[in-house]
């Protein structure tokens, strides 16, 4: 993978000396203060989402979303570990909010507990794996907020679209994981 990079950084380099050294960096300038702002708009969004999940947490509502959702998860995932399937719950919730980058911790925390040690992903890390990959979200915030912080006019007609392909793709996917499981435990 080095060598890759190695060749990258040459063959941009080479550009950058035949193209014109003046317009790269211009560009360059241009595209980080661009990334900074948009990183700005964005950290409002995730203050308020991130502050909502620790008062969830520390309020001791995380657990009775887990309990709400428990019957959920123990179809979906087939565990009964109860400490997992908080976090699985919070890592939906995070979701289903639109909150991708907040869904990660419980997610890892998740897979942590998730973990038998035995090397192997087991079905509940490989369905929390696909629901995380489709991103299940009723209200799509931080693609709002781009579309917000670029101007749209109507940056909320996203929604209805975004819970339809969700849905659509997050069944699709969980019917697979299961066909998939009831196809190798066939071949054992």
């Amino acid at each position: 993978m080095s060598k890759v990079w190695f060749f990258m950084i040459l063959a941009s380099i080479t550009l950058l000396i035949f193209k014109g050294p003046e317009i790269v960096i211009s560009q360059m300038l241009s595209a980080s203060a661009d990334g900074v702002a948009l990183c700005i708009d964005l950290l409002g969004i995730y203050c308020v989402w991130l502050g909502m999940l620790e008062i969830l947490d520390k309020s001791g509502l995380s657990e009775k979303l887990a309990r709400l959702l428990s019957p959920l998860i123990k179809w979906l995932f087939k565990s009964d570990n109860l400490e997992a399937n908080k976090y699985i719950s919070i890592n939906m919730a995070s979701n289903i909010l639109g909150l991708g980058n907040a869904a990660t911790p419980s997610g890892i925390k998740a897979m942590q507990k998730l973990d038998d040690g035995s090397g192997k992903a087991s079905f509940a890390a490989i369905m929390l794996l696909v629901i995380n990959s489709c991103s299940i979200q009723i209200l799509p915030t931080t693609v709002i907020g781009l579309r917000e912080s670029a101007g749209s006019q109507s940056s909320t007609d996203i929604i209805l679209p975004t819970i339809i392909s969700c849905l659509l793709t997050c069944v699709f996917a969980v019917t697979l994981v299961f066909l998939f499981s009831k196809i190798k435990r066939r071949k054992k």
